[in-house]
């Protein structure tokens, strides 16, 4: 009886999901998680609130993919918001939304793909010491830190940037119903300000989460008080900084981008 009620009362809440800090598989299993929660106790609206700079292709594909189930089978409506900033992967998932607002001076775009590797040939030359590899093709270390890349291997790894890339600016095109030629004009991994996504038609509105709040509620035809429910609870103090159980993480994934807002392919 208690729980009935319980669900009853959450059919007239608006579920807020935080994505923050890489999109990981983590990031990735939380997300989906709360989204089953917002099916089985039929939670009408969702604020997707992201502040994040990118992640793992597979993992942003999948929980879009879920977003966009959720809409479309269930009737979910879901309204992104982004904070500080929601760039590359952090794009890609908002575009699983019905409607998007984001702050004026948010740091977005960087839409693209990379796979970054490093050489450091020269430095083992210098201190002597070498590798001895076996492999059972031509390519399996591809991409090893103590050789230059083949130009064939460069071309494997172009083809594998280009597919990628038609699938991210195919996917923002479908979301934001723009051409691919208009898409592409900005998709090719600058960042641009919240104000400026306004204008190129990545995002609807400016405005806060509490903005974003009040659009979900109108498109569910709440009332306007309706407050948060949280589906993934909120951080606080160090713990949001810096989450047990994510350092290392997002070490890994500042070591592979240099610090940089990159939609990061890590598929080796």
């Amino acid at each position: 009886m208690l729980k009935r009620l319980f669900s009853g009362g959450l059919r007239r809440r608006i579920g807020r999901i935080e994505v923050t800090g890489a999109i990981e598989n983590k990031t990735r299993d939380r997300v989906l998680k709360a989204l089953k929660e917002v099916e089985e106790k039929q939670i009408p609206a969702v604020v997707l609130r992201i502040d994040s700079p990118g992640g793992t292709v597979a993992d942003s594909q999948e929980i879009y993919n879920a977003l966009v189930r959720l809409r479309e089978q269930k009737g979910t409506r879901i309204v992104a918001s982004f904070g500080n900033i929601a760039a590359s992967g952090g794009i890609y998932i908002a575009m699983g939304a019905e409607k998007i607002v984001s702050n004026p001076g948010t740091i977005t775009g960087s839409i693209g793909v990379i796979i970054r590797g490093n050489n450091i040939e020269r430095l083992l030359d210098k201190i002597g010491i070498s590798f001895k590899v076996i492999k059972s093709g031509p390519y399996k270390d591809i991409l090893s830190f103590d050789r230059e890349l083949t130009s064939e291997e460069r071309n494997i790894l172009q083809e594998l940037i280009d597919i990628t890339y038609s699938q991210f600016v195919q996917t923002v095109a479908t979301a934001r119903k723009l051409s691919l030629n208009v898409v592409r004009s900005f998709a090719d991994g600058r960042i641009f300000s919240g104000e400026q996504a306004l204008h190129l038609g990545v995002v609807d509105r400016l405005g806060t989460e509490e903005d974003a709040r009040l659009w979900a509620a109108e498109l569910a035809g709440l009332d306007s008080n309706t407050q948060f429910y949280d589906l993934i609870p909120r951080r606080s103090g160090w713990a949001r900084l810096l989450p047990a159980g994510e350092a290392l993480t997002r070490l890994h994934f500042d070591v592979a981008t240099s610090g940089l807002p990159l939609w990061l392919y890590t598929g080796f």
